[in-house]
């Protein structure tokens, strides 16, 4: 007799927006996917990556137990040897190196699984270095530095009050494509379009005409890497014309003058001959900011990953500050969670520079080193070389600059395990790898996208299928490595709860919790009786009382802002004849390189292409649709070239996560792929100098040559259906 067919209640995990699904399951079958109507935050709204959900718990490559390296090959081996072999060879690695040795790397989507958010430390705790590495790095380390600078914690990160705003302006970010991205937004269209409904405006200044710049009211180009100079000349219009209003936050604000100052030799006119916008339009950006109540300024991936990643976010914040945007209905607020909502006393608040990396000297961030030089550090031999390697859900062989040294680096280990459940790019180099459950197998709570929504809500995601026999959550294998590696060092180590009950603990000392004297006395419990969500009210001003500075103010101009906007006075780059500016692409239908193993998300249109402007295809002699060598000062790719005046002369575009067909990848969907890895030619000693962070944008390419013509792809049975 078939099972009944059961409708279940989550979030998709798979990117920052949360969105609320409706999943109807007979058995171990999933029967569909769609979006759930009654979500608080969602509203119904689903993209490509939740009905995507059932190919990764399907998917026959997922590891399901854990596996050894033998040769060339891998077999299947107990838990209890995983971990003893596993605590045996990395405390060996430490005995013989130090216990620096050993080193970590955590990938993205881990912050989308609340299982290793919660119990990574106790692994962390038992290795003991002082070696981490992650994701951050290569993403939205400039943003966390900016918010522990002027607000006190790395993670006091106010999101554009989208549903409220009348002016939106968004450099170097694309949320159609990305859901949002620390702007935790479903439905951004629908919310875009809101804007201009209510005779509101958005504007979108990128090297690329994105998705998103084309339902704008206006998109601006803008030369790769430039950014600094146009958001310093809007600071420079701010002062120069009168137009600086601070309002409530006045008395807390500390150094104006010396901002204004600091921003007096950026003029518009510079800012023109750097980024290419007039400077009479930088004028004008400036004052739609300052004399259009609920105004917004958002900048994303474009201005964090570039060589000025730092100063463009904190120009940004200076320019929301500076013109009442900050905490206020329509601009910047800080969302309220009901788990991890951030105020004066918070533990996690972050440190910067307190050690350095052993080759480069580059400074740690709340503990971590940035990723550019992890595999020098693996390669460079002396006291404190990396020697052993714990990956967490992480492929920096294809996410981080220079992957192909990352390649070579971690060939050269003398032990890795990895926790993950694909045999993918970085992963083929462990020695061990213990696999999750899937998303779909395990409970979750959104920790870290709650914190950053444009709504405030809280939901608890129940599992939608039991474990097989078996397999572990993240955070038993957590738990019980820990546990293994402690005892073979004759250390203690106790478990942790499961992470629903430390998630219970947490909303039970929040802002709505019985001990803040709200009147919902939220409580895990009461949040799972409420399964397509809570709605907790829309954002509201609070920034004031949930500083986390030591004075309880905000200090405008840290130190390294004015050493690197000395840097930039004195910048004088430029791209000589024969370069071009590689930069990123974003598709709604991918966030992580992993995701290319399901065919509903690379099903359709390629999209792994390199995109060059018409005129430049010209004057390099390149047709249209051939293939190209391209090379830059750490590698060279060859892959396809299409003519798109999508980016600006002098500009071409790569996507992220593409280059699957190697040795050793055991991914049969993503290695049908065609495509190169854009992290083949960023180069990791191109970075934005006061964080450290990977500079992913505007990295110098050339010697682009003809080659034979390539047919469009076109696959049979998808034709005609784009």
């Amino acid at each position: 007799m078939p099972a009944d067919i059961q409708t279940h209640y989550r979030a998709c995990n798979l990117c920052e927006a949360i969105c609320g699904l409706e999943i109807k399951t007979q058995g171990e079958q999933v029967l569909s996917i769609k979006g759930d109507k009654n979500d608080p935050l969602s509203h119904g709204y689903i993209c490509p990556k939740g009905t995507a959900m059932q190919d990764i718990y399907t998917d026959p490559d997922r590891l399901r137990r854990p596996v050894k390296k033998q040769g060339d090959s891998w077999v299947e081996i107990s838990w209890e040897e995983a971990f003893s072999t596993v605590a045996e060879k990395l405390t060996a690695v430490q005995d013989q190196h130090g216990a620096d040795s050993v080193a970590f790397y955590a990938g993205n989507p881990n912050v989308h699984n609340y299982g290793s958010m919660t119990h990574a430390s106790v692994l962390r705790k038992a290795v003991q270095t002082k070696t981490h590495f992650s994701a951050t790095s290569l993403d939205q380390l400039p943003h966390h530095l900016t918010s522990l600078s002027l607000y006190g914690h790395q993670s006091l990160l106010p999101v554009p009050d989208i549903d409220h705003t009348n002016y939106m302006l968004i450099i170097g970010g694309n949320p159609l494509a990305s859901n949002g991205s620390i702007m935790t937004v479903p439905n951004v269209p629908k919310r875009l379009k809101a804007i201009q409904e209510r005779g509101g405006r958005f504007v979108v200044i990128d090297p690329r005409r994105t998705e998103t710049a084309e339902i704008a009211d206006q998109h601006l180009f803008i030369r790769p890497g430039t950014d600094a100079f146009l958001l310093m000349a809007m600071l420079n219009t701010l002062f120069a014309e009168n137009l600086v209003n601070t309002g409530h936050l006045t008395d807390l604000l500390v150094g104006v003058d010396k901002v204004r100052s600091a921003c007096e030799s950026f003029t518009p006119e510079l800012a023109e001959q750097r980024t290419g916008v007039a400077a009479e339009q930088i004028r004008q950006l400036a004052r739609d900011m300052a004399n259009i109540e609920g105004a917004v300024c958002y900048g994303r991936m474009g201005v964090s990953v570039q060589v000025y990643g730092t100063l463009c976010q904190w120009a940004i914040n200076m320019i929301n500050i500076l013109t009442h945007s900050l905490d206020v209905r329509g601009g910047m607020m800080a969302s309220s969670p009901a788990f991890g909502f951030v105020k004066p006393g918070e533990s996690g608040a972050g440190h910067f520079a307190a050690f350095h990396s052993r080759v480069s000297g580059l400074p740690e961030f709340a503990g971590e080193l940035p990723a550019t030089v992890m595999a020098e550090e693996m390669l460079t031999e002396g006291e404190g070389q990396i020697r052993g390697l714990i990956s967490i859900a992480g492929n920096p062989v294809l996410s981080a600059p220079n992957g192909q040294q990352i390649d070579q680096a971690l060939a050269g280990l003398d032990f890795m395990v990895s926790l993950d459940f694909y045999i993918n790019e970085t992963t083929q180099h462990a020695d061990i790898i213990l696999p999750p459950t899937s998303a779909l197998e395990h409970d979750h709570y959104d920790i870290a996208f709650h914190r950053l929504a444009v709504h405030n809500t809280a939901r608890f995601n129940e599992a939608v299928f039991e474990p097989a026999a078996g397999t572990l959550h993240d955070w038993e294998i957590f738990n019980q490595l820990g546990q293994a590696i402690a005892a073979h060092k004759g250390m203690d180590s106790k478990p942790l709860p499961s992470p629903d009950k430390l998630v219970d603990k947490g909303i039970q000392r929040g802002p709505y919790s019985a001990a803040a004297g709200h009147e919902l006395e939220l409580t895990l419990d009461k949040i799972k009786q409420h399964p397509h969500g809570l709605d907790l009210g829309r954002l509201a001003p609070s920034l004031p009382e949930r500083l986390c500075t030591s004075d309880g103010k905000i200090t405008l101009l840290a130190d390294y802002i004015v050493k690197d906007l000395q840097r930039l006075g004195v910048d004088q780059a430029v791209t000589e004849a024969d370069e071009l500016l590689l930069i990123g692409r974003r598709h709604i239908r991918s966030n992580n390189s992993w995701m290319h193993n399901s065919h509903r998300l690379v099903k359709g249109k390629p999209r792994w292409q390199l995109l060059m402007h018409p005129d430049d295809l010209a004057e390099h002699k390149i047709d249209d649709e051939s293939q190209v060598r391209i090379q830059s000062r750490v590698g060279e790719v060859v892959t396809q070239v299409l003519a798109s005046d999508e980016v600006m002369r002098g500009v071409v575009s790569l996507p992220h996560g593409w280059g699957h067909k190697r040795a050793g990848v055991s991914m049969g969907i993503a290695s049908e792929q065609e495509g190169v890895s854009c992290n083949d030619l960023t180069d990791d000693q191109l970075i934005d100098q006061v964080s450290g962070n990977a500079a992913l944008n505007g990295v110098p390419v050339r010697s682009l040559r003809r080659s034979p013509k390539l047919p469009r792809i076109v696959l049979p049975e998808l034709a005609g259906a784009f």
